[in-house]
């Protein structure tokens, strides 16, 4: 099986609904490491002629990237029925490779032990991994929306009591590997379990006792300051400031990278916002400026445009003046 292109976000979540790994590149065409990374894809495509691998633009498939968190490129994500097994950030062929095939010869995460016991594949490894994923983590029986257990369905209930809080969930029961090797390696035997900043809280009777002791919400991520201030003080943090997707060193999109070369010609000093890596950021400036697109060009906290804007400017020999104001 060759690798094929994903071209829409439904298309996408068909094909990792499947139950069998599949091998996800986040990929787009200007990156220098990711023709490399699809030339590896077509080798293992060879190599492993039953392996389920895919690639999908993350600048034309939008909103899985966005989903998904992934901020750079190449990205590689395995999943199996709906749920995402590993992940490898960069361009890193050897551990992508033996992750695939580790996967392949071991259709539940795990391999059998001479005895006939079970031992799990690098399930601790993957267990820090989930834990970091997010600063607020339950595992539990099911998910948010549909609790599979009387005692999940009463921790997410206590859980929404916290308007402000964010947290994510992992349902134990589409990983065995996970269900079984999460008790070793926090040495709790049941379920659900509550962790904050990838510590352990402890289960429902402990959260329980927790929320009406008022002790709870004390353990949760701080609120940060609200989204208006804190883009008033980004679009104010230098007299001239650029919100783009990368830096200016790497621009990770081909407007991004227009507007530096515009601005290295008039060699002026100003500030940049990486968007890729603040979600939070990229969507809230938006409303904030009533401003679709990136990049996006401020001075002294006021929009002036995005490229084409730019580029006007630049013509009517009015930049300097514009981003420079005397």
């Amino acid at each position: 099986m060759s690798v094929t292109d994903i071209k829409t976000p439904e298309e996408f979540r068909k094909i990792i609904s499947e139950d069998r790994v599949i091998l996800v590149h986040f990929w787009v065409p200007w990156a220098k490491e990711c023709p490399l990374m699809n030339e590896a894809m077509e080798e293992l495509a060879r190599e492993e002629p039953t392996a389920a691998l895919y690639r999908l633009d993350a600048e034309e498939v939008t909103e899985i990237p966005t989903e998904y968190e992934v901020h750079a490129v190449p990205t590689f994500l395995f999943f199996r029925k709906g749920q995402k097994i590993e992940r490898i950030d960069g361009a890193h062929p050897v551990k992508v490779v033996n992750a695939l095939k580790t996967f392949i010869k071991t259709p539940s995460l795990s391999v059998l032990t001479p005895s006939g016991g079970e031992l799990v594949v690098n399930v601790h490894k993957r267990c820090e991994k989930l834990l970091s994923s997010a600063p607020v983590m339950l595992f539990m029986k099911g998910g948010k929306e549909e609790p599979k257990c009387k005692f999940s369905r009463a921790t997410i209930d206590i859980l929404s009591t916290y308007e402000d809080l964010k947290y994510s969930t992992f349902d134990i029961l589409q990983d065995e590997a996970i269900r079984q090797g999460l008790k070793d390696y926090s040495k709790w035997p049941t379920y659900p379990q509550l962790y904050v900043q990838g510590n352990l809280i402890g289960g429902l009777d402990i959260i329980k006792e927790m929320h009406e002791s008022g002790e709870l919400s004390s353990v949760f991520p701080k609120k940060e300051k609200d989204l208006n201030e804190r883009l008033k003080e980004l679009t104010n943090k230098s007299s001239l400031m650029i919100f783009m997707k990368g830096s200016p060193q790497e621009p990770r999109c081909g407007f991004s990278r227009q507007l530096m070369n515009i601005l290295s010609e008039e060699k002026l000093e100003f500030g940049t916002f990486d968007i890729l890596g603040d979600e939070e950021v990229r969507q809230g400036l938006k409303t904030y400026s009533n401003w679709p697109t990136y990049p996006q060009v401020y001075v002294k906290g006021e929009l002036v445009g995005g490229l084409d804007i730019i580029k006007e400017l630049k013509e009517n020999d009015e930049l300097r003046s514009t981003l420079k104001p005397e």
